[in-house]
């Protein structure tokens, strides 16, 4: 096992990639069905679900869309939604009052630039209420089919344990990631990275002697490293 520090301090571009690339094969032999966990038919569904996941878990989330999205099929019933009734279908996820106004903002955004439907573009999606790099990057990988590399709390802090880069400004982040992965892998990459972080390797403690890919870890270790002991840590399924 590599010991703390051993890899990802002074890794040329070319070794670093290789090792990038290996520990997300294995992820992907690790979750074969990793994906998007927040439920949705459409990419207006996904963007609402993504704005609600925010401090919030995603199975409390997609307790809560089937019926927002039944009341709400569409944005123009966002732009006109009842702001009380809106907060109270969306209480259980958090700061509601705010995710709200976001949500009513959001429709009419749609609706007076879009022509009612979600930007299927980065650049257009970012001109949206509440809807930044990680959350339109979300709604094109899984909405549109079109790469995206998703840089949430989880892949933030896995990419910085793996050496995969130093920074900590999500923006800086993705473009750290962009240059060791494949454009078309970009989408898969996020989900595989981020079910791992969900899983076994935690902000506190993550399980590293249960984990697959530690021997490619610079931060083996950080973690309990016997076997059984971590192997208590990890989870059935994830929460955000």
């Amino acid at each position: 096992m590599a010991g703390k520090g051993d890899r990802g301090v002074s890794e040329d571009p070319t070794t670093l990639k290789r090792r990038a690339r290996r520990i997300v094969k294995v992820l992907g032999e690790t979750y074969p069905d990793a994906h998007c966990e927040l439920d949705f038919t459409d990419p207006l569904e996904l963007l609402v679900a993504t704005v609600l996941s925010a401090q919030c878990t995603d199975q409390r989330v997609n307790k809560v869309t089937p019926a927002l999205f039944a009341r709400y099929p569409d944005a123009e019933g966002y732009a006109g939604a009842d702001r009380e009734e809106l907060e109270a279908l969306i209480a259980p996820t958090g700061f509601y009052r705010q995710k709200a106004k976001t949500l009513q903002a959001l429709g009419q955004g749609i609706c007076d630039r879009f022509g009612g439907e979600v930007p299927g573009r980065l650049e257009d999606l970012v001109t949206l209420p509440g809807v930044g790099r990680k959350t339109a990057n979300v709604v094109l990988g899984d909405a549109f089919g079109i790469p995206g590399i998703t840089v949430d709390t989880h892949l933030g802090r896995l990419a910085r344990r793996f050496g995969w880069t130093q920074e900590k400004d999500p923006d800086k982040v993705e473009r750290d990631l962009m240059e060791l992965f494949p454009r078309k892998d970009w989408t898969l990459m996020s989900h595989r990275v981020i079910w791992h972080g969900r899983r076994r390797c935690h902000a506190k403690r993550p399980a590293c002697g249960a984990c697959p890919v530690a021997r490619w870890c610079p931060a083996f270790g950080e973690g309990p490293t016997d076997p059984d002991e971590a192997e208590r840590l990890v989870r059935d399924s994830g929460r955000a």
